[in-house]
């Protein structure tokens, strides 16, 4: 049976950390990860996270490098741009909005956008991980082109239900949710019951 596979790409909107925690619970879970980081995605984990060597022991899952592949960016014939790709999902985390416009309209420049468009082809699952604001028009069109070509939106926006207590658990509420959507078991808490909250009395 062939292991589970995670395809994500990474584009320079804000948002590294809840990337490096989806990308460990990936490795923690033998999935099988294939990244690419388009040009600014690279600026972006040096300018919040000090990552400057694209590696396993740089991502922090030194113990899981066989199952981490990164490819060139600018290598659009790579194998993860091929429909014949195999995979149980795409992940575009964080997903700009420059990432977001070209996906929707088909026309791609880089790695990351052509295994986007090509698992939208394919009818495979497409999560976009978006995290810019506020939006224009344009944007909001470019995410009904592709919602309505079968991709998620998944907006980085973490709820308070679960009452966090730190950044860290922000950040896992997301990463559960993006965990959820490509079908990877996970024990972080975003599993609402409403059992575990003590009635609020309203005046």
């Amino acid at each position: 049976m062939m292991p589970k596979r995670v395809v994500v790409g990474v584009s320079g909107a804000s948002g590294s950390p809840y990337l490096l925690r989806f990308l460990r619970i990936l490795a923690e879970s033998e999935v099988e990860i294939h990244l690419a980081i388009s040009t600014f995605g690279k600026r972006l984990l040096a300018e919040e996270l000090r990552i400057t060597s694209i590696s396993a022991l740089q991502l922090g899952i030194p113990e899981y490098e066989q199952n981490l592949t990164v490819y060139n960016n600018k290598d659009l014939g790579a194998s993860i741009a091929s429909g014949t790709f195999l995979h149980d999902g795409m992940v575009v985390l964080p997903c700009s909005n420059n990432t977001l416009g070209a996906i929707a309209s088909g026309t791609t420049s880089n790695l990351v956008q052509r295994a986007a468009a090509v698992t939208l082809k394919e009818r495979r699952r497409l999560v976009l991980a978006h995290r810019e604001t506020p939006l224009s028009l344009i944007d909001l069109r470019n995410m009904c082109a592709v919602a309505e070509a079968g991709a998620v939106i998944a907006p980085l926006s973490p709820g308070f239900y679960m009452l966090p207590e730190s950044i860290e658990d922000m950040v896992d509420f997301m990463v559960g949710k993006l965990l959820d959507l490509v079908g990877v078991n996970h024990a972080l808490p975003v599993r609402w019951d409403s059992g575990l909250r003590e009635p609020t009395s309203v005046p």
